[in-house]
This record gives C-alpha cells, sequence and structure tokens, in this order.
C-alpha cells in the first residue's frame, strides 16, 4: 500500500526520548506519521499493524533497547459477559447513550479536566488543564467519516465520552474520560462493553485496544476482556500483522 495514494500530505517525525510513563526505569520515544487526509482503509491497515491515532497524528513506540508495548485486541465474536460485567450492565440500565460525530464543548473541556485533575491526585498522572486547541487537535481533528464520540448521559448530565474510530474489522478505542463523581457506574468498563455490543451489532470483529506493558497497574483492566490477541513489533504495510492469543 502507498502512503502517498491515501493521503495527500505525510510529513514523519520522531520525538526526543523522555522518561516512560509505564515503566519508571525506561525512555520512551515515539515516531509519528502526520497525515492531513487519511481514509478508512488506510487507518484500519495502520491500527492492524499497532498503530494509534490522536488528531492527524499517527503514531507507535520506537523505545531503544525495549519492546514492552504490546499491541492488544478483543475477539468480540467470542466475548461472553462476567459475572461481574453483568452487574455493570444492570447499574448503567438508566445510563443513555449517544454516537455522534466528534465535538467540543465547555461540558467536553471541563469534564475533561475533571477526570484528569482527580487521576493526578489518585494515581499521579501528570496533567495541565486543557484548552480548546489542544483538545480539538486531539479528539476532534482528523476523525473525518470513521471517527466517532460516544456520550454517556446520567439524569441528563453528561458523564462519560469515548473516542473510537470505526474500522473496516472493528473498532478503535482511542481515549475514555468520565466524571469521577460516578466512579460508583464502573464507566470504563460500561464504556469497553458497549463497544463490543457495537463491534457485533455492525457484524465486525475486533475491539482494538491500544498497548499493553506485561505487570503494569494502568493496562490491567484489559485483561478482563477474552479472548484477546496480542500483536508483537509494528510490521510495515507490505507485511500482513502476525496476530496470536494471549496467553497467561
Amino acid at each position: 500500500m502507498n502512503i502517498q495514494e491515501n493521503s495527500e500530505y505525510s510529513i514523519d517525525f520522531c520525538m526526543t526520548d523522555h522518561q516512560c510513563s509505564y515503566l519508571p526505569d525506561k525512555k520512551t520515544r515515539m515516531f509519528y506519521r502526520y497525515m492531513r487526509h487519511a481514509n478508512m482503509h488506510l487507518v484500519t491497515e495502520l491500527i492492524r499493524r499497532g498503530w494509534r491515532r490522536f488528531g492527524c497524528y499517527f503514531f507507535h513506540p520506537i523505545c531503544a533497547g525495549c519492546n514492552e508495548c504490546k499491541s492488544l485486541r478483543i475477539d468480540a465474536g467470542r466475548f461472553i459477559l462476567s459475572r461481574s460485567q453483568k452487574r455493570v450492565m444492570k447499574k448503567n440500565r438508566d445510563t443513555s447513550i449517544y454516537i455522534k460525530k466528534p465535538s467540543m464543548t465547555q461540558e467536553h473541556l471541563a469534564l475533561y479536566d475533571k477526570y484528569h485533575a482527580w487521576k493526578r491526585e489518585k494515581d499521579g498522572w501528570k496533567h495541565t488543564p486543557t484548552n480548546p486547541q489542544l483538545y480539538y487537535e486531539n479528539f476532534v481533528d482528523g476523525a473525518h467519516e470513521f471517527g466517532r464520540e460516544i456520550l454517556y448521559f446520567i439524569d441528563d448530565k453528561l458523564v462519560g465520552v469515548d473516542l473510537i474510530d470505526i474500522c473496516e474489522d472493528g473498532i478503535s478505542s482511542i481515549y475514555f474520560y468520565y466524571d469521577p463523581d460516578y466512579v460508583k457506574y464502573s464507566l470504563g468498563t460500561y464504556s469497553l462493553l458497549m463497544q463490543l455490543e457495537l463491534v457485533k451489532r455492525m457484524g465486525l470483529e475486533w475491539i482494538y485496544l491500544g498497548y499493553w506493558v506485561r505487570g503494569c497497574k494502568a493496562f490491567e483492566y484489559k485483561m478482563n476482556f477474552k479472548p484477546i490477541e496480542v500483536l508483537e513489533g509494528f510490521p510495515p504495510l507490505e507485511e500482513e500483522p502476525r496476530w496470536e492469543p494471549l496467553t497467561q
């Protein structure tokens, strides 16, 4: 596949090394490809090979001496609800859901900052308040025909925003943030369950979960959604990716 046939503009670059958020004794470096115009087929092929997308930026890690970041995907057709997940579904029986093109309102910005301020206090996340330009570049721009946001409302209040890409073979989870005042609803789990339901209704196969680092607490929740397949490395577009079942 020729990148230039699918994007009018393509610019490759990488960032300098900085402290890894997942492995404190490691440095991380990201390779980026900026594409102003990318179609669904190209996005699907990149996601299948371990790339991620924020806005018009596609990226994957190229860390020196480390390959601990593995790409994960859930086999939606074989997924079965656990007892705890059934309880989450029951807790959210009155939660309203709307699926639309990504947008930006003051509600979005306030909820995003509230969630990250809470994560900073709870888990030590680094966070500075967002602004309209930064939010737009990361979550609204570049969505084209495949990007969607799933909005979650409880008692007519926006309590969660789930950013996704709908690909040719499944859904790529981009980012989810929610109101910590509603933590009892397990909205993170519920959002993934709704993605699985959406994939099944659309007749697709996979939920692409992004990266996973063995032993990292931030990714432990991904192990609650099985069966899971794992991809080693980031094969080029000329190679078929080899996903394998993840064994514990």
